[in-house]
């Protein structure tokens, strides 16, 4: 379907991948089992094709894990298809067009799954990540990527901000365990990059 990966399952949840657009940014679908409905995690691009593999697995909420083009540029086409539109108050005029806002430490209802709002900013002001409850799994947009934090040269991005995030609302509260899903690029886990703390920021990047 659509070169759709399944990269997660349980009883009670299954989660899919698939690549879009010239930056190869991940799009994930996360999916309720029981009730057959679906969240999906950044409308990034390629509006038809994303909205067919909506159709398939169910999916009725579109998450945003920050507002930068590359993670948006679907999000009028999935609107206009009733699809609602989620994303952080701070980065809400980046988007061309939204239903609700994100608020902080909450759990977003995807059928009898929860996905826990994590406001980690520093890549943009109003980033976010999602963690799958009752499962390892951490959606981390471009806040966390294998060997680092995200790009903070952008418009209204901070390293201090970022690193801040990253130790206190990531490294400090999830387990070893915890896979990161990144919103481009392969995954890796929490075991594997937070001894790399301390080396980031002597870097600076």
């Amino acid at each position: 379907m659509e070169n759709v990966e399944l990269i997660w399952s349980d009883p009670r949840a299954e989660v899919h991948r698939f690549v879009v657009g010239p930056l190869d940014n991940n799009v994930y679908v996360v999916r309720c089992r029981a009730s057959g409905v679906a969240a999906l995690i950044d409308a990034a691009n390629e509006p038809e094709r994303l909205l067919r593999v909506a159709r398939d697995l169910g999916v009725t909420s579109v998450l945003t894990t920050h507002g930068h083009w590359d993670h948006v540029g679907a999000v009028p086409q999935v609107r206009a298809a009733g699809l609602e539109v989620w994303v952080r108050v701070e980065d809400a005029e980046m988007l061309d067009g939204y239903d609700h806002l994100l608020d902080d430490d909450a759990g977003h209802a995807v059928g009898e799954l929860s996905l826990r709002t994590i406001h980690t900013p520093g890549h943009t002001p109003g980033s976010i990540s999602f963690a799958l409850e009752g499962t390892p799994l951490l959606f981390t947009g471009d806040t966390l990527f294998p060997g680092g934090p995200g790009n903070t040269s952008f418009e209204r991005g901070d390293f201090a901000t970022i690193i801040d995030s990253i130790e206190r609302r990531i490294f400090a509260v999830y387990g070893d365990d915890t896979i990161i899903w990144p919103g481009h690029g392969a995954p890796s886990t929490i075991a594997v990059e937070r001894p790399h703390l301390a080396e980031w920021v002597a870097r600076g990047w």
